[in-house]
Protein backbone atom coordinates (compact mmCIF):
# COMPACT_ATOMS: atom_id res chain seq x y z
CA UNK A 1 0.00 0.00 0.00
CA UNK A 2 1.76 3.37 -1.07
CA UNK A 3 1.13 6.45 0.57
CA UNK A 4 -1.81 8.95 -1.32
CA UNK A 5 -0.60 11.77 -2.54
CA UNK A 6 -1.75 15.20 -1.60
CA UNK A 7 -4.45 16.62 -3.38
CA UNK A 8 -3.53 19.80 -4.93
CA UNK A 9 -7.04 21.27 -5.95
CA UNK A 10 -8.49 20.39 -2.37
CA UNK A 11 -10.87 23.19 -0.66
CA UNK A 12 -10.02 23.90 3.18
CA UNK A 13 -7.95 22.21 5.28
CA UNK A 14 -7.06 19.55 3.01
CA UNK A 15 -5.24 21.75 0.04
CA UNK A 16 -1.70 20.95 -0.35
CA UNK A 17 0.27 21.81 2.71
CA UNK A 18 3.08 25.01 1.57
CA UNK A 19 5.47 27.08 3.78
CA UNK A 20 3.02 29.28 5.68
CA UNK A 21 4.12 32.79 7.38
CA UNK A 22 4.60 32.23 10.98
CA UNK A 23 2.90 34.58 13.45
CA UNK A 24 3.58 33.66 16.46
CA UNK A 25 5.78 35.11 18.68
CA UNK A 26 8.45 34.01 21.81
CA UNK A 27 9.55 30.39 22.12
CA UNK A 28 6.66 28.84 19.99
CA UNK A 29 7.62 30.74 17.10
CA UNK A 30 11.38 29.41 17.60
CA UNK A 31 10.16 26.12 17.87
CA UNK A 32 7.95 26.50 14.56
CA UNK A 33 10.59 28.16 12.77
CA UNK A 34 13.10 25.63 13.89
CA UNK A 35 10.88 22.75 12.40
CA UNK A 36 9.87 24.87 9.19
CA UNK A 37 13.72 25.90 8.58
CA UNK A 38 15.86 22.75 10.10
CA UNK A 39 13.22 19.80 9.83
CA UNK A 40 11.82 20.62 6.94
CA UNK A 41 7.79 21.33 7.98
CA UNK A 42 5.17 22.96 5.89
CA UNK A 43 2.79 22.55 8.52
CA UNK A 44 0.90 25.69 9.40
CA UNK A 45 2.13 26.07 13.06
CA UNK A 46 -0.17 29.16 13.41
CA UNK A 47 -3.22 26.34 13.77
CA UNK A 48 -2.83 24.71 17.06
CA UNK A 49 -4.58 23.36 20.10
CA UNK A 50 -1.68 23.12 22.45
CA UNK A 51 1.17 25.24 22.96
CA UNK A 52 4.45 24.10 20.63
CA UNK A 53 6.45 24.17 23.78
CA UNK A 54 5.10 20.84 25.14
CA UNK A 55 6.70 18.95 21.96
CA UNK A 56 10.28 17.66 22.15
CA UNK A 57 11.82 16.61 18.82
CA UNK A 58 14.04 13.37 18.74
CA UNK A 59 14.38 12.50 14.99
CA UNK A 60 13.23 13.43 11.86
CA UNK A 61 10.12 12.49 10.24
CA UNK A 62 9.14 8.53 9.83
CA UNK A 63 12.84 8.00 11.15
CA UNK A 64 10.82 5.21 12.85
CA UNK A 65 9.94 3.59 9.43
CA UNK A 66 5.70 3.04 9.02
CA UNK A 67 4.53 -0.25 7.98
CA UNK A 68 2.91 0.83 3.95
CA UNK A 69 2.96 -2.23 2.49
CA UNK A 70 1.84 -4.77 5.17
CA UNK A 71 2.15 -8.30 3.91
CA UNK A 72 0.39 -11.21 5.51
CA UNK A 73 0.26 -14.84 6.36
CA UNK A 74 -3.19 -17.04 6.99
CA UNK A 75 -3.18 -17.85 10.72
CA UNK A 76 -3.25 -21.32 9.58
CA UNK A 77 0.09 -20.99 8.02
CA UNK A 78 1.68 -17.92 10.44
CA UNK A 79 5.73 -18.27 10.64
CA UNK A 80 7.08 -20.53 13.38
CA UNK A 81 8.61 -17.07 14.86
CA UNK A 82 5.18 -16.74 16.23
CA UNK A 83 5.29 -17.57 19.85
CA UNK A 84 1.45 -18.73 21.25
CA UNK A 85 1.13 -16.22 24.19
CA UNK A 86 2.94 -13.31 22.55
CA UNK A 87 0.61 -10.23 21.84
CA UNK A 88 -1.06 -9.08 19.13
CA UNK A 89 -3.06 -6.39 18.48
CA UNK A 90 -6.30 -7.97 17.02
CA UNK A 91 -8.78 -6.01 14.81
CA UNK A 92 -12.09 -7.90 12.77
CA UNK A 93 -13.89 -5.51 10.39
CA UNK A 94 -16.55 -7.25 8.71
CA UNK A 95 -15.18 -10.91 9.04
CA UNK A 96 -11.71 -9.55 7.84
CA UNK A 97 -9.48 -10.44 11.20
CA UNK A 98 -5.99 -9.37 11.17
CA UNK A 99 -3.28 -9.77 14.11
CA UNK A 100 -0.44 -6.85 14.57
CA UNK A 101 2.13 -8.55 16.70
CA UNK A 102 3.44 -6.20 19.47
CA UNK A 103 6.56 -7.18 18.29
CA UNK A 104 6.63 -5.68 15.30
CA UNK A 105 4.75 -2.73 16.49
CA UNK A 106 7.30 -1.77 18.83
CA UNK A 107 9.59 -0.89 15.85
CA UNK A 108 7.30 0.75 13.58
CA UNK A 109 4.91 1.91 15.70
CA UNK A 110 2.13 3.21 12.53
CA UNK A 111 0.93 0.12 10.15
CA UNK A 112 -1.53 1.82 7.42
CA UNK A 113 -3.76 -0.70 6.33
CA UNK A 114 -6.80 -1.39 4.70
CA UNK A 115 -9.39 -3.92 6.98
CA UNK A 116 -12.84 -5.20 5.54
CA UNK A 117 -12.64 -2.34 2.80
CA UNK A 118 -11.86 0.28 5.70
CA UNK A 119 -8.73 2.15 5.37
CA UNK A 120 -7.02 1.98 8.93
CA UNK A 121 -4.32 2.93 10.86
CA UNK A 122 -2.83 1.01 13.82
CA UNK A 123 -0.59 2.62 15.90
CA UNK A 124 1.49 1.82 19.11
CA UNK A 125 3.37 4.08 21.09
CA UNK A 126 5.76 1.85 23.50
CA UNK A 127 6.85 4.37 25.83
CA UNK A 128 3.19 4.90 26.62
CA UNK A 129 2.12 1.19 26.29
CA UNK A 130 -1.08 2.58 24.31
CA UNK A 131 -2.07 0.20 21.01
CA UNK A 132 -4.93 2.34 19.27
CA UNK A 133 -6.61 1.73 15.67
CA UNK A 134 -7.95 4.40 13.61
CA UNK A 135 -9.97 5.11 10.75
CA UNK A 136 -7.66 6.89 8.29
CA UNK A 137 -11.27 8.70 6.04
CA UNK A 138 -11.64 12.15 7.65
CA UNK A 139 -14.67 14.04 6.03
CA UNK A 140 -14.28 11.96 2.64
CA UNK A 141 -10.59 12.18 2.54
CA UNK A 142 -8.33 9.05 3.11
CA UNK A 143 -4.98 10.09 4.90
CA UNK A 144 -1.64 7.74 5.45
CA UNK A 145 0.27 8.38 8.53
CA UNK A 146 3.42 8.74 9.82
CA UNK A 147 5.84 8.65 12.89
CA UNK A 148 6.51 12.64 13.83
CA UNK A 149 10.14 11.69 15.38
CA UNK A 150 8.08 14.63 17.85
CA UNK A 151 6.97 13.22 21.60
CA UNK A 152 4.31 15.31 23.57
CA UNK A 153 3.48 13.89 27.41
CA UNK A 154 6.05 10.71 26.38
CA UNK A 155 3.67 10.12 23.86
CA UNK A 156 4.35 9.52 19.83
CA UNK A 157 3.20 12.44 17.82
CA UNK A 158 1.88 11.00 14.39
CA UNK A 159 1.37 13.26 11.23
CA UNK A 160 -0.44 13.06 7.78
CA UNK A 161 1.15 12.99 4.46
CA UNK A 162 -1.76 14.94 2.94
CA UNK A 163 -1.57 18.27 4.98
CA UNK A 164 1.18 17.20 7.40
CA UNK A 165 -0.40 18.35 10.73
CA UNK A 166 0.73 16.75 13.74
CA UNK A 167 -1.62 14.57 15.51
CA UNK A 168 -1.41 13.34 19.46
CA UNK A 169 -2.17 9.50 19.18
CA UNK A 170 -3.09 8.62 22.48
CA UNK A 171 -6.12 11.01 21.51
CA UNK A 172 -6.40 10.84 17.82
CA UNK A 173 -6.57 14.52 17.86
CA UNK A 174 -4.95 16.78 15.63
CA UNK A 175 -2.75 18.86 17.66
CA UNK A 176 -0.58 21.11 14.99
CA UNK A 177 -1.75 22.14 11.25
CA UNK A 178 -4.98 22.94 9.43
CA UNK A 179 -6.50 19.56 10.43
CA UNK A 180 -6.08 21.32 14.62
CA UNK A 181 -9.10 20.35 16.26
CA UNK A 182 -10.55 17.26 14.23
CA UNK A 183 -10.94 14.03 15.77
CA UNK A 184 -10.33 10.52 14.34
CA UNK A 185 -12.77 7.73 14.78
CA UNK A 186 -11.47 4.84 16.46
CA UNK A 187 -11.96 1.08 16.05
CA UNK A 188 -11.52 -1.77 18.57
CA UNK A 189 -8.23 -3.10 18.84
CA UNK A 190 -7.70 -5.52 21.81
CA UNK A 191 -4.52 -6.68 22.81
CA UNK A 192 -4.94 -10.68 22.93
CA UNK A 193 -2.38 -13.76 23.10
CA UNK A 194 -1.49 -14.69 19.46
CA UNK A 195 -3.34 -18.35 20.15
CA UNK A 196 -6.38 -16.85 21.26
CA UNK A 197 -6.41 -15.00 17.81
CA UNK A 198 -5.97 -18.05 15.52
CA UNK A 199 -7.91 -20.17 17.76
CA UNK A 200 -10.91 -17.64 16.96
CA UNK A 201 -9.80 -16.41 13.60
CA UNK A 202 -8.36 -19.36 11.77
CA UNK A 203 -8.96 -18.05 8.74
CA UNK A 204 -7.36 -14.56 9.80
CA UNK A 205 -4.13 -13.21 8.96
CA UNK A 206 -1.08 -12.11 10.55
CA UNK A 207 1.39 -9.33 9.99
CA UNK A 208 4.81 -10.34 8.33
CA UNK A 209 8.19 -9.28 9.66
CA UNK A 210 10.20 -7.12 7.05
CA UNK A 211 13.50 -6.21 6.54
CA UNK A 212 13.81 -3.13 9.37
CA UNK A 213 15.61 -0.66 10.62
CA UNK A 214 15.99 2.31 13.91
CA UNK A 215 18.07 5.01 13.90
CA UNK A 216 20.43 3.42 10.90
CA UNK A 217 21.18 0.46 12.61
CA UNK A 218 19.80 -3.42 11.19
CA UNK A 219 17.92 -5.01 14.42
CA UNK A 220 15.43 -8.12 14.58
CA UNK A 221 12.02 -8.38 15.91
CA UNK A 222 12.98 -10.56 18.75
CA UNK A 223 15.42 -7.34 19.86
CA UNK A 224 12.65 -4.67 21.30
CA UNK A 225 14.47 -1.36 21.84
CA UNK A 226 12.73 -0.54 24.64
CA UNK A 227 13.47 -3.87 26.94
CA UNK A 228 12.07 -3.79 30.60
CA UNK A 229 10.54 -0.16 29.96
CA UNK A 230 7.37 -1.76 31.50
CA UNK A 231 8.79 -2.15 34.54
CA UNK A 232 6.09 -0.27 37.45
CA UNK A 233 9.31 1.16 38.54
CA UNK A 234 10.41 3.17 35.07
CA UNK A 235 10.15 6.90 35.26
CA UNK A 236 8.71 7.85 31.85
CA UNK A 237 11.10 8.97 29.12
CA UNK A 238 10.51 12.75 28.20
CA UNK A 239 7.90 13.00 30.80
CA UNK A 240 7.31 16.43 32.24
CA UNK A 241 3.55 16.52 32.79
CA UNK A 242 1.70 17.00 36.07
CA UNK A 243 2.03 13.25 38.16
CA UNK A 244 -1.08 11.84 39.57
CA UNK A 245 -0.12 9.74 42.44
CA UNK A 246 -2.96 7.35 42.88
CA UNK A 247 -0.98 5.02 41.29
CA UNK A 248 2.72 4.62 40.25
CA UNK A 249 3.35 6.30 36.93
CA UNK A 250 4.34 3.32 35.00
CA UNK A 251 1.75 1.05 36.26
CA UNK A 252 -0.83 -0.93 33.55
CA UNK A 253 -4.54 -0.25 33.79
CA UNK A 254 -7.43 -0.86 31.25
CA UNK A 255 -8.74 2.60 30.42
CA UNK A 256 -12.52 2.93 29.23
CA UNK A 257 -14.09 5.99 27.89
CA UNK A 258 -18.23 6.00 27.54
CA UNK A 259 -20.09 9.16 27.78
CA UNK A 260 -18.78 11.53 30.55
CA UNK A 261 -17.58 9.09 32.58
CA UNK A 262 -13.89 7.91 32.54
CA UNK A 263 -12.50 4.75 34.51
CA UNK A 264 -9.50 3.16 34.41
CA UNK A 265 -8.95 -0.50 36.34
CA UNK A 266 -5.56 -1.45 37.94
CA UNK A 267 -3.65 -4.43 36.28
CA UNK A 268 -3.67 -6.04 40.05
CA UNK A 269 -7.24 -5.61 40.24
CA UNK A 270 -7.88 -7.30 36.97
CA UNK A 271 -5.68 -10.06 38.11
CA UNK A 272 -7.16 -11.32 40.97
CA UNK A 273 -10.96 -10.55 39.19
CA UNK A 274 -10.30 -11.80 36.38
CA UNK A 275 -13.64 -11.37 35.19
CA UNK A 276 -15.31 -7.72 36.33
CA UNK A 277 -19.22 -6.70 34.96
CA UNK A 278 -19.63 -3.03 35.70
CA UNK A 279 -21.74 -0.14 34.10
CA UNK A 280 -19.71 2.72 32.79
CA UNK A 281 -21.38 5.79 31.29
CA UNK A 282 -24.91 4.03 31.45
CA UNK A 283 -23.47 1.42 29.40
CA UNK A 284 -23.50 -2.29 31.31
CA UNK A 285 -19.70 -3.86 30.26
CA UNK A 286 -17.64 -6.48 31.02
CA UNK A 287 -14.28 -7.25 31.27
CA UNK A 288 -11.64 -10.21 30.66
CA UNK A 289 -8.39 -10.38 31.79
CA UNK A 290 -6.03 -13.40 30.24
CA UNK A 291 -3.09 -13.72 32.66
CA UNK A 292 -1.19 -15.44 30.25
CA UNK A 293 -0.10 -12.66 27.56
CA UNK A 294 3.65 -12.15 27.45
CA UNK A 295 4.99 -8.43 28.07
CA UNK A 296 6.25 -7.57 24.52
CA UNK A 297 9.08 -5.40 26.51
CA UNK A 298 11.06 -8.23 26.48
CA UNK A 299 14.30 -9.78 25.09
CA UNK A 300 16.74 -12.72 26.06
CA UNK A 301 17.42 -11.00 29.66
CA UNK A 302 14.19 -10.40 30.38
CA UNK A 303 12.23 -13.32 29.05
CA UNK A 304 8.61 -15.13 29.37
CA UNK A 305 7.49 -12.42 31.69
CA UNK A 306 3.40 -12.93 31.82
CA UNK A 307 1.87 -9.18 32.14
CA UNK A 308 -1.64 -9.99 30.99
CA UNK A 309 -3.82 -8.61 28.21
CA UNK A 310 -7.67 -7.18 28.71
CA UNK A 311 -10.79 -7.10 26.23
CA UNK A 312 -13.65 -5.22 26.93
CA UNK A 313 -17.24 -5.82 25.71
CA UNK A 314 -21.24 -4.57 25.55
CA UNK A 315 -23.34 -7.53 28.29
CA UNK A 316 -26.24 -7.26 26.36
CA UNK A 317 -27.00 -9.58 24.07
CA UNK A 318 -30.22 -9.92 21.73
CA UNK A 319 -32.09 -8.12 24.98
CA UNK A 320 -30.71 -10.08 27.12
CA UNK A 321 -28.13 -9.02 30.03
CA UNK A 322 -25.57 -11.54 30.89
CA UNK A 323 -23.19 -11.52 34.19
CA UNK A 324 -20.13 -13.42 33.65
CA UNK A 325 -17.88 -14.96 35.89
CA UNK A 326 -15.33 -17.68 36.28
CA UNK A 327 -15.87 -21.30 36.84
CA UNK A 328 -13.92 -24.90 36.33
CA UNK A 329 -15.28 -24.17 32.20
CA UNK A 330 -13.88 -20.77 32.04
CA UNK A 331 -15.68 -17.82 31.63
CA UNK A 332 -19.21 -18.56 32.13
CA UNK A 333 -22.27 -16.32 32.50
CA UNK A 334 -24.74 -16.96 35.06
CA UNK A 335 -27.95 -16.97 33.20
CA UNK A 336 -27.34 -19.48 30.48
CA UNK A 337 -24.07 -21.50 31.39
CA UNK A 338 -22.81 -20.74 27.98
CA UNK A 339 -18.78 -20.25 27.97
CA UNK A 340 -16.50 -17.78 26.46
CA UNK A 341 -13.45 -16.83 25.19
CA UNK A 342 -11.58 -13.99 25.72
CA UNK A 343 -12.44 -12.65 22.24
CA UNK A 344 -16.25 -12.37 23.55
CA UNK A 345 -17.22 -15.63 21.71
CA UNK A 346 -19.62 -18.10 22.96
CA UNK A 347 -17.66 -21.28 22.60
CA UNK A 348 -20.24 -23.80 24.30
CA UNK A 349 -23.56 -23.45 25.60
CA UNK A 350 -26.88 -22.69 24.71
CA UNK A 351 -25.86 -19.18 23.09
CA UNK A 352 -22.99 -21.25 21.34
CA UNK A 353 -22.11 -19.22 18.08
CA UNK A 354 -22.59 -15.71 19.65
CA UNK A 355 -20.70 -12.89 19.53
CA UNK A 356 -20.09 -9.73 22.23
CA UNK A 357 -19.64 -6.47 21.01
CA UNK A 358 -16.53 -5.21 21.39
CA UNK A 359 -16.31 -1.71 23.48
CA UNK A 360 -12.77 0.70 22.52
CA UNK A 361 -10.72 0.72 25.49
CA UNK A 362 -6.85 0.46 25.62
CA UNK A 363 -3.88 -0.93 28.40
CA UNK A 364 -1.89 2.36 29.16
CA UNK A 365 0.62 3.14 31.42
CA UNK A 366 -0.94 5.12 34.07
CA UNK A 367 0.84 8.36 33.71
CA UNK A 368 0.06 8.28 29.67
CA UNK A 369 -3.64 8.51 30.10
CA UNK A 370 -4.34 10.13 33.20
CA UNK A 371 -2.32 13.17 31.90
CA UNK A 372 -4.74 13.50 28.97
CA UNK A 373 -7.91 11.76 31.24
CA UNK A 374 -7.07 13.73 34.57
CA UNK A 375 -11.15 13.19 35.78
CA UNK A 376 -10.55 9.43 35.83
CA UNK A 377 -12.06 7.38 38.31
CA UNK A 378 -10.19 4.39 39.58
CA UNK A 379 -12.09 1.09 40.08
CA UNK A 380 -9.63 -0.99 41.98
CA UNK A 381 -12.43 -3.21 43.88
CA UNK A 382 -15.16 -4.99 44.22
CA UNK A 383 -17.28 -2.32 46.25
CA UNK A 384 -16.41 -0.08 43.15
CA UNK A 385 -18.05 -1.84 40.36
CA UNK A 386 -21.57 -2.62 39.76
CA UNK A 387 -21.09 -6.54 39.88
CA UNK A 388 -19.67 -9.16 40.89
CA UNK A 389 -15.71 -9.81 39.84
CA UNK A 390 -14.30 -12.49 41.73
CA UNK A 391 -14.34 -16.20 40.59
CA UNK A 392 -17.19 -17.95 40.68
CA UNK A 393 -19.15 -15.38 42.19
Amino acid sequence: MTAASPTPDADGPFRRPVPVQITLTGAEAIAAQRWQSVWGWNTNFNNKTVNLTEIDTLLRRDGIKPVDDPLFATASEAPDYMRDREPVIAINVDGDARAYPLAMLMWHEIVNDVVGGEPLTITFCPLCNSALTFKRTLEGHVLTFGTSGNLRNSDLVMWDRQTESWWQQITGEAIVGNLAGKVLDQVPSPIVAWESFKKQYPDGKVLLRELNSFGGFFTTYDDPPYAGYDSVDTNPFLFTGPRDGRLPAASRVLTLKRGDDVVAYPWEFLKEARVINDTVGGDDIVAFFDDGTLSAFQDDDYQDIQTGSSTVYDRNIDGQLLTFTVTGKGITDLETGSVWNVLGAAVSGPLEGANLTPLIHANHFWFAWVVFQPDTEIRDSEDSVSGPVSPEA
